[in-house]
């Protein structure tokens, strides 16, 4: 497949990662052109500084990885996000709202930072490792209604979990895209193979820390 890397978010969300992992991050994505980085809020400035004169996107996380913030806290993390120079919002849907059938309260949560996110894109982050088949599409039927742009598979954050797998990816799609949502596979994606299923499913983007290796 073509300009596999113009699918790959190159993600660093570790909680003990270095200021050197992401320096060499932004390396590896002007080297392999990959379409975007995903790293935590504090470090959207540094990745402003260190990707300035490219088309890298700057992709953060809302919400991460529980998704269980007030909502007027995940829209004003969202808005100092973009004020320090994110072009994309991640956020990570509340997903005991999800279990507890409070639809109401799932739909504001992503209105509220659709709204913080103006004119930038927003991904709702579905956490599909711990969701059965009915959620996932009441899930995806929420985020239609909220005003998102793209559903996203996993934090990646999940305690044994799989992270993203071809048939949420295929099912997610079948429901978001007639709509005009896209979907973004994240999670256990780590060589060509499985990021070329992802693509073939239904995913436009993927996120994943083994971007050098899948384009490799």
């Amino acid at each position: 497949m073509e300009k596999l890397n113009q699918h790959i978010e190159h993600t660093l969300l570790k909680q003990d990662a270095k200021l050197e992992d992401f320096i060499k991050l932004f390396q590896e994505a002007k080297e392999h052109k990959f379409l975007g980085v995903c790293i935590n809020p504090e470090y959207v400035k540094l990745a402003k500084e260190n990707l300035s004169g490219t088309n890298i996107k700057i992709v953060t996380v809302i919400g991460f990885p529980l998704g269980a913030n007030r909502s007027d806290v995940k829209a004003f993390e969202a808005s100092r996000a973009i004020e320090d120079g994110a072009d994309e919002i991640d956020m990570v849907i509340n997903v005991t709202a999800i279990k507890n059938k409070d639809y109401k309260y799932v739909v504001n949560d992503i209105k509220t930072v659709k709204l913080a996110c103006k004119d930038k894109p927003l991904k709702v982050i579905l956490e599909t490792d711990l969701l059965e088949k009915d959620e996932i599409k009441k899930a995806c039927e929420l985020c239609i209604e909220g005003g998102a742009d793209f559903v996203k598979t996993s934090t990646g954050f999940v305690k044994n979990g799989v992270g993203a797998k071809v048939e949420d990816v295929e099912q997610m799609y079948k429901i978001v895209s007639p709509h005009g949502l896209k979907v973004k596979a994240s999670g256990g994606i780590r060589d060509k193979e499985a990021a070329i299923a992802m693509i073939n499913a239904g995913a436009e983007r993927l996120g994943t820390s083994s971007g050098v290796k899948i384009v490799s």
